[in-house]
């Protein structure tokens, strides 16, 4: 168990922030591979100078243009972000924001292109100059810092997140990380403070995602004392056997998990939090 008190309920101490959403017409600045099968795509716009990601793990809806239509963004309704009727909407896929830059008015996204999905067709043939949309984020869920130790698990869409929170981790944070690729080449070298002492372990999916592969990682380490958070996200089933053992088997409470699907085999633009 990994609890100093097994009886001890933890407090939970995850602070949920919201944010006035806002559609976004951005450009796009660049794109860099930063592994086999992923690249790195920077957008630019004047519209980022307000725009806010309070949390690593944040998600903002990406808006591509229908097939040989223009680009439709929604514009504030009374509760929501609404299209102008009979418009083409554009495609929506959820992603993180990698990194962004409100000064300089540019924002990272992180693509992975083994998928056949509307969002990695095009970020495969992006190119300086193509315009996108944004929406969001609509919140953020901010984990604190100060834990005694920080748990992160995920395939590649999960990734950019866990980039983030490593690099936006103080110095002396206990760190530990089970990160699913597809190919070694999307191994990468983490940057910040706390990476240098982060015990990574990589787990290669062999051209298949395997549900119980990252579970089986998991159930394998020895959780430090004291305290600690874990954050897991990626397949819907993977991080449900994730998820299953940390309770069951290293005694976490809810309260010191957070887990999300953020795809699922066999569905189209899933998104899910994944909780009893």
């Amino acid at each position: 168990m990994s609890n100093d008190d097994t009886n001890r309920t933890p407090p939970r101490r995850t602070e949920r922030v919201r944010h006035t959403i806002k559609a976004r017409k951005l450009t796009v600045q660049s794109v860099t591979r930063v592994g086999s099968t992923i690249i790195r795509v920077r957008f630019t716009g004047d519209s980022l100078h307000d725009f806010v990601s309070a949390s690593f793990d944040d998600h903002l809806k990406l808006m591509l243009p229908a097939p040989g239509q223009a680009l439709v963004l929604p514009v504030a309704g009374p509760e929501r972000l609404e299209f102008p009727e009979g418009a083409a909407r554009p495609q929506m896929r959820d992603y993180t924001p990698r990194s962004f830059d409100t000064a300089r008015g540019e924002l990272d996204i992180e693509f992975a292109l083994h998928g056949d999905g509307p969002a990695a067709s095009w970020a495969a043939q992006a190119a300086p100059g193509q315009v996108v949309g944004i929406g969001g984020p609509r919140g953020s869920m901010v984990i604190p810092m100060d834990y005694a130790w920080h748990l992160l698990v995920g395939d590649d869409t999960a990734l950019p997140a866990i980039s983030r929170r490593i690099e936006e981790l103080p110095a002396g944070s206990k760190v530990l990380a089970v990160i699913e690729i597809a190919e070694a080449g999307d191994q990468r070298a983490f940057s910040g403070p706390a990476a240098a002492d982060a015990d990574v372990h990589w787990v290669l999916r062999d051209g298949q995602a395997g549900a119980d592969a990252l579970a089986g990682i998991v159930a394998t380490l020895s959780l430090p004392p004291g305290e600690g958070f874990a954050w897991a996200a990626g397949e819907a089933q993977a991080i449900t056997a994730v998820r299953r053992v940390l309770i069951e088997q290293h005694g976490l409470h809810k309260n010191q998990i957070k887990a999300a699907a953020y795809w699922k085999h066999g569905s189209v633009a899933h998104h899910a939090n994944l909780e009893d």
